[in-house]
């Protein structure tokens, strides 16, 4: 079930950001399509992180070390970049026009609105 809710947030983030950034674009019309859209993008979206980002933080260490963790932006940018690319191959209305500042605008949109929606959302654990 956790899963799921992680799906809907991020799905949620990337909704607000084709709403607040200009070149993220979500060209489908009806609702319906705009939410499956968004909720097969936000899947594609964390398949990505969950399989390249520790791959990436492991071969580039030395460069986040070197710019003090802010070549994570360019990095987030680059797989924001991807997913719109991968959504393309799916034929999904999903697409971000270009690296600055559209897809590193996104990322961190993406980010900061996921994190703080999984503030709200309790874990597991916790009661």
């Amino acid at each position: 079930m956790g899963i799921l809710i992680r799906l809907v947030i991020t799905a949620v983030s990337l909704w607000i950001a084709t709403l607040v950034i200009d070149g993220i674009r979500l060209t489908t019309e009806s609702i319906g399509d705009q939410v499956i859209t968004l909720l097969i993008v936000a899947a594609i979206f964390g398949i990505v992180n969950a399989v390249l980002r520790p791959i990436i933080k492991v071969i580039g260490c030395g460069l986040y070390v070197l710019t003090l963790g802010l070549i994570s932006v360019v990095v987030n940018g680059l797989l924001f970049m991807l997913v719109s690319w991968i959504a393309g191959q799916f034929d999904l209305a999903f697409h971000v026009d270009d690296f600055w500042p559209s897809a590193v605008l996104g990322a961190l949109l993406v980010g900061v609105v996921s994190w703080l929606l999984n503030m709200l959302v309790p874990d597991r654990g916790e009661k």
